[in-house]
């Protein structure tokens, strides 16, 4: 499976390393992923997702309900 959080779409990203004498060599920026279930009452089921953690964060502050309407209406989830 992708690296790719499921509500923001976030993914990795490319950069360089840069050594003391200004080497630079391609690297990649993983994104922070965690696996989290989270309980929707209005559904009375739970769900699986792999989030970043910043959409956590989002989580907690707006809500399961509102992160999820709003990544269905970005075209993230079906």
């Amino acid at each position: 499976m992708s690296r790719v959080c499921d509500l923001t779409g976030k993914k990795a990203m490319t950069g360089n390393n840069v050594s003391f004498s200004l080497n630079r060599t391609k690297r990649k920026f993983d994104v922070n992923l965690v696996k989290k279930r989270f309980y929707i009452p209005e559904e009375d089921r739970w769900i699986t997702l792999k989030i970043s953690t910043r959409a956590l964060k989002d989580i907690n502050r707006k809500g399961i309900s509102a992160a999820l309407k709003e990544a269905k209406d970005k075209g993230f989830i079906k």
